[in-house]
């Protein structure tokens, strides 16, 4: 038997022995299915499939990368190299390229990102004088998307009164007009946004049977990964593709849809069976990543999910820890612990900080981990930021580089025709756009004809234009015979690029250089493992590369250890020995924008599952009383998830809150047969002036006149002048207890000086500080 096969457990054994026929694998977190892809591919190819038969849509370029390669250990690296094997934009990018003529494309078509769709959409909606603020671009952005990937083109959209009555009642009835400028503007471009490339696949095996036949001819063997983050346009190709022959392998975990917002939809996993009725059922159930305490708490919570397939994930892994359960005064406090207890676990166990992650629902949570972090001088790395090769002076060096492949890219072109600066103002531009418009050309080619054109632009504008047309042209020649390194260090030296980068001499602007150093580097580098590895190196081939890449891409490895930062959407796929999830309060997480229907309710519960099972060792659940939401302090309390984690899975640092009583507001003796006012009960208030005895603890009378305003015992109540004292123990809402160490200034201007048990020491102004004197 092959050695393989022996590191295999018997379910994922009998997954990876099934040749042929429709199958679905339904992989709990942490059961190996990668693996069992891995080794079903290599099996496949022992048993005499070609590799160029064999279809595996993965879900990041890295998964696919990594999978190839032990693929490569089993059956060979020159067999493996045959397979085809990526993410769904990548493999369906491959297959636009070769069969684009038959849409109307060039086979260069560009491929834009969504900074690139933002922008022409926002040029659109200024070009027909919309109201930008109904009309925000993002938003129609998002709209076409979903229009998209719900293969509504713009056909079916004007064909579809109710998408137009939604539009219509939302103040935005020009969204079907913007939707077909868009989608005309791309086609004159010569270029594709991401959604197009699914849709586009999508046309061409509709409108083509004999290309749709040569590609099932092609791929017998078809097997998704993540199969329940596919959305509806994802589901007809694979379902297309796979008619044929019925040798489909989808491997997934409903446990884990989490994508629903871009569309992902949880029911092509749960219809499988009904798609394919002859479907055999592999379930991969033993977890080989955590212990058995963070395994069982996460079943405790997903089980509350109504809509699941039947499974119960399990390991053989010791207990381990139990899950902490920490409560903080504010997110301040929160960002502290987090940052203490890392420094901690890293000096009582020798770890390095790239063995812990920060887990939030939103970003916006990242800044306070961050200046907690910064203050424990722990390095760390945020994923979901800006890009790289979303940088400005990034995107404008791939934009010229764009332009020498296909100098129909407007975006592109509008992008660098004036930078750097050679002086052609916004003025000619607008000219140039009108004039392509009218004439149906792109603006590349305006500026080749401007001769038989009236544009109305002087001779010294013409002569610019012509001098930017011809710098172009001359890099495309120079490509033909330069690799893509050599050509994109033409253009950085005779644009002056670097040059006019640097004459910012501040730390943005060298690190601006910096960047530009680091994507040639880059270049260099692709070209390097292109070469090595037999594959194609050219230019076209490194610029989809970048279009299709993401923040896991990247095969680089910081020297550094850093602790990493991410949004649990980001976290999918990832392990880290200690996981911190922070801001475990309701309307937080599970999110106030997802808790209308039973389903939104769902996907948060399986957010927060995928979230508590990316721990291998040791999970923290952290929760703030007090948040800054938009500039104001609110009151928070603890999410749900917390209540449905069994208790003997928990260990709380702080004491657990007792539950809120079902009736805290409103006393039902208040009512009686007629009908009265209701009167809500409030804080008995004392009629007579009182203050707190620091020995006694009682509220006694209090001769003088009255100072200041603090709070005492739950009720607002008046302080006076040496009510606070040096030494005593004082609380606040926000900072906690503490001690009062020092007092400066008098009446209004009265200062405290407190030592706090987890904020450190604080000067607080004491007519509006609200302490409470509790010793």
């Amino acid at each position: 038997m092959n050695t393989y096969l022996e590191q295999l457990n018997e379910p994922q054994k009998a997954a990876v022995l099934q040749k042929d026929g429709p199958m679905i694998i339904i992989a709990g977190a942490g059961s190996g299915k990668t693996r069992v892809l891995t080794y079903r591919i290599a099996y496949l190819m022992q048993q005499g499939v070609d590799p160029f038969n064999i279809l595996s849509l993965t879900f990041t370029n890295k998964a696919a990368r990594e999978m190839k390669d032990r693929i490569g250990k089993v059956v060979g690296y020159s067999e493996a190299k045959n397979l085809w094997m990526g993410t769904f934009h990548s493999v369906f990018a491959r297959i636009l390229r070769s069969e684009a003529d038959k849409l109307g494309y060039p086979s260069n078509f560009t491929i834009y990102d969504s900074q690139d769709s933002v922008r022409l959409i926002t040029t659109i909606i200024k070009e027909m004088n919309l109201d930008k603020d109904r009309y925000k671009p993002k938003q129609i952005l998002s709209r076409i998307s979903s229009f998209k990937n719900s293969l509504i083109t713009v056909r079916a959209y004007f064909n579809n009164s109710d998408l137009q009555e939604a539009d219509l009642m939302a103040s935005r009835p020009k969204v079907g007009d913007i939707y077909k400028e868009y989608v005309d503007r791309c086609f004159k471009s010569g270029a594709m946004d991401f959604d197009d490339l699914l849709l586009r696949t999508n046309e061409l095996l509709a409108r083509f049977p004999d290309v749709l036949a040569r590609y099932q001819d092609r791929f017998r063997y078809i097997l998704v990964d993540e199969y329940q983050d596919t959305n509806h346009s994802q589901y007809l190709i694979v379902r297309a593709l796979a008619d044929r022959f019925q040798n489909i392998c989808v491997v997934g975990d409903d446990s884990q849809s989490i994508y629903a917002f871009r569309g992902a939809n949880i029911q092509n996993i749960l219809n499988f069976q009904k798609d394919y009725p002859d479907v055999k059922t592999f379930k991969l159930e033993q977890n080989y990543r955590s212990t058995s305490n963070i395994v069982n708490a996460a079943n405790s919570v997903i089980a509350k999910n109504k809509t699941r397939l039947d499974k119960e994930v399990w390991t053989a892994n010791e207990s381990g820890g139990y899950i902490k359960v920490m409560r903080t005064i504010s997110d301040g406090e929160e960002g502290r612990f987090v940052a203490q207890s890392i420094f901690d676990n890293k000096m009582n166990n020798q770890l390095t900080n790239n063995e812990f992650a920060i887990l939030y629902r939103t970003n916006a949570q990242s800044r306070a981990m961050e200046d907690a972090l910064r203050k424990k001088d722990i390095k760390y790395k945020i994923y979901g930021g800006i890009s790289f090769y979303q940088r400005k002076e990034i995107k404008d060096l791939l934009s010229y580089l764009r332009l020498l492949i296909n100098p129909n890219d407007e975006e592109a072109l509008k992008r660098v025709i004036n930078y750097p600066a050679r002086g052609i103002g916004q003025t000619t531009i607008d000219k140039l756009a009108i004039a392509a418009n009218h004439y149906k050309k792109s603006i590349f080619e305006v500026i080749l004809n401007m001769s038989t054109i009236d544009l109305k632009i002087n001779s010294g504008t013409k002569t610019k234009l012509e001098n930017f047309a011809n710098m172009i042209q001359r890099f495309q020649i120079e490509s033909q015979t330069k690799n893509a390194f050599e050509v994109a260090d033409l253009v950085v030296k005779k644009t002056q690029l670097v040059k006019d980068l640097q004459k910012d001499g501040t730390p943005e602007g060298i690190s601006k250089v910096e960047n530009v150093q680091e994507l040639l580097n880059g270049i260099k580098d692709f070209i390097t493992d292109k070469i090595e590895a037999g594959e194609d190196a050219s230019l076209p081939i490194f610029l989809e590369d970048v279009a299709l890449a993401t923040d896991f891409d990247s095969d680089k490895k910081d020297e550094t250890p850093r602790v990493s930062l991410m949004t649990i959407h980001l976290a999918k796929g990832l392990e880290f020995p200690y996981v911190y999830i922070v801001g475990m309060e309701e309307n937080l997480f599970p999110s106030a924008m997802s808790m209308n229907t039973r389903s939104e309710l769902e996907e948060e519960r399986r957010l927060f599952y995928v979230a508590l099972t990316r721990a291998e060792k040791q999970a923290y659940l952290t929760y703030a009383q007090t948040r800054y939401r938009w500039g104001k302090l609110t009151d928070g309390e603890p999410s749900r998830f917390l209540e449905e984690i069994d208790d003997k899975f928990l260990e709380y640092i702080t004491p657990k809150l007792p539950e809120p009583r079902a009736n805290r507001f409103i006393d039902a003796d208040l009512f009686d047969d007629a009908p009265k006012k209701i009167r809500f009960q409030k804080p008995i208030q004392k009629k007579r002036k009182e203050f707190l005895d620091k020995k006694s603890g009682d509220l006694l009378p209090k001769k003088g006149k009255m100072k200041k305003v603090s709070e005492l015992s739950g009720a607002k109540a008046n302080l006076f002048d040496g009510e606070v004292t040096v030494g005593n123990i004082v609380e606040h809402n926000r900072f906690g207890k503490g001690e009062v160490i020092a007092l400066e200034g008098k009446g209004p201007n009265k200062k405290a000086e407190i030592q706090f048990a987890t904020a450190g020491k604080k000067k607080l102004l004491l007519q509006f500080a609200k302490l409470k004197v509790i010793g």
